[in-house]
């Protein structure tokens, strides 16, 4: 795609051990912290990327973005999106249900990650990364949006109210369960808010965290590891 790369893994190829086997990314789930360097290095490697310049974030459930020109120092601050115009440097977000949201304008040269959980995508956390690469420069009609493994609408079961409550702010969020009850889609709310801004280059992953024994998910195992989309430029 013109220099831009997205990628997301799976939970196979790492050295963690159950209940994170194997290639949890996540640092903050109680795995071993040499564990998840190793992992890390492991899909850098794979990605053909550098590990040292892998930007990942302190993810709190919000709206906060940050633009960044580099890797943090010790303290990774609390944001669900990232947003850069430095070529080479990767994007990371983390998930294990959430919806991994990966944007790029080649041709701006600016990219973004944002992980949109239920009240991030409420919130409007894609929205604000959106906001913030056309800060750098980068057209809505130009970005190119992918969307990774995450629970679905038949399987994001929730209370009626919630899903009211969400669907008040993005009706197409508003699904129900493959059993019949109130369910809430987050992809389905992600994509139409990029619609609504003018992304029209989407793509979302047909894969179910839940239902696949290839991700992880937390709805399922509670105690889990991470997976991890990248989004980097030439």
């Amino acid at each position: 795609m013109s220099g831009a790369h997205f990628a997301f893994t799976d939970r196979w190829g790492g050295v963690s051990a159950a209940p994170y086997e194997q290639l949890n990314l996540g640092g903050a789930v109680g795995d071993d912290p040499e564990a998840v360097r190793e992992n890390r290095a492991l899909a850098a490697k794979a990605l053909g990327v550098d590990a040292d310049r892998v930007v990942w974030m302190n993810q709190v459930h919000g709206r906060d973005v940050a633009v960044v020109d580099g890797p943090w120092g010790d303290e990774v601050p609390r944001v669900d999106a990232v947003v850069t115009a430095e070529r080479g440097l990767a994007l990371a977000v983390l998930t294990a249900d959430c919806v991994p949201v990966l944007l790029a304008d080649p041709a701006a040269g600016v990219v973004a990650a944002a992980h949109a959980g239920r009240p991030g995508m409420v919130a409007g956390v894609v929205p604000a990364a959106v906001e913030a690469m056309v800060g750098l420069g980068a057209r809505p009609e130009r970005i190119v949006a992918r969307t990774g493994p995450a629970v679905c609408g038949r399987c994001y079961e929730v209370p009626a109210d919630l899903r009211a409550d969400v669907a008040a702010v993005e009706p197409a969020a508003h699904a129900e369960t493959s059993w019949g009850t109130p369910a809430v889609d987050v992809a389905a709310g992600v994509h139409a808010q990029l619609d609504r801004l003018g992304v029209r280059d989407r793509e979302r992953s047909p894969v179910c965290t839940l239902e696949s024994g290839d991700h992880f998910s937390y709805r399922r195992d509670r105690t889990t590891g991470r997976l991890a989309g990248y989004v980097w430029l030439d």
